[in-house]
C-alpha cells in the first residue's frame, strides 16, 4: 500500500527532476520538433547572477550540511565558511583533529579537503570519500564562495 508521504516524495522528486532537465520527455512527433525553434542555451535563459545555484556536485554536501547561516545538520553550516579557520563554526562540535589542524578554508585548502578530507586531516569525523574530479571541486568551491 502506498503511503501519502511516499507519494508526495515521489511527486516532489519528479517535479524537481523535470525542473532541472533531469526528467526530459519528448512526446511530440518528429515533424513538430523540426518546426520548433531551438532552445536558447542555459546561459541566455538563466541570469549570470545564478551563481548561487548549487552545482550538481554539491548534492552530496547537502546531505549533511546546510547553507543557511547557523543551521546545523549532521555537519556544520557552510554559509560564510570560505576564509574562516577550520573547526571554528559556533555551535558545532568539531573533531579534535580538525580543531588542531590550523587550516584556513581558502580555495587551495578547500580543494585538498574536497579531494580527500581524511587524508588532509587524519582523524576528522567527516567520512566523505572525496571528489576526484577537479572541475567538480572547482564548481563546489565557487558555490561555497557565494554563501554568506
Amino acid at each position: 500500500m502506498i503511503k501519502l508521504a511516499d507519494l508526495s516524495l515521489t511527486v516532489a522528486l519528479s517535479l524537481a527532476l523535470a525542473a532541472c532537465g533531469g526528467a526530459k520527455q519528448d512526446n511530440a512527433p518528429a515533424a513538430d520538433n523540426a518546426a520548433q525553434a531551438p532552445a536558447a542555451p542555459a546561459a541566455e535563459t538563466t541570469p549570470v547572477a545564478a551563481a548561487d545555484a548549487a552545482p550538481a556536485a554539491f548534492g552530496i554536501c547537502k546531505s549533511c550540511h546546510a547553507v543557511e547561516k547557523g543551521k546545523t545538520l549532521i555537519g556544520p553550516s557552510l554559509a560564510g565558511i570560505v576564509g574562516t579557520k577550520a573547526g571554528d563554526v559556533a555551535g558545532y562540535d568539531f573533531s579534535p583533529a580538525l580543531k588542531a589542524s590550523n587550516l584556513t578554508w581558502d580555495e587551495a585548502t578547500l580543494d585538498k579537503w574536497l579531494e580527500n578530507p581524511m587524508k588532509l586531516v587524519p582523524g576528522t569525523r567527516m567520512t566523505y570519500a572525496g571528489q576526484v574530479d577537479p572541475e567538480k571541486r572547482k564548481a563546489i568551491i565557487a558555490y561555497l564562495k557565494t554563501l554568506k
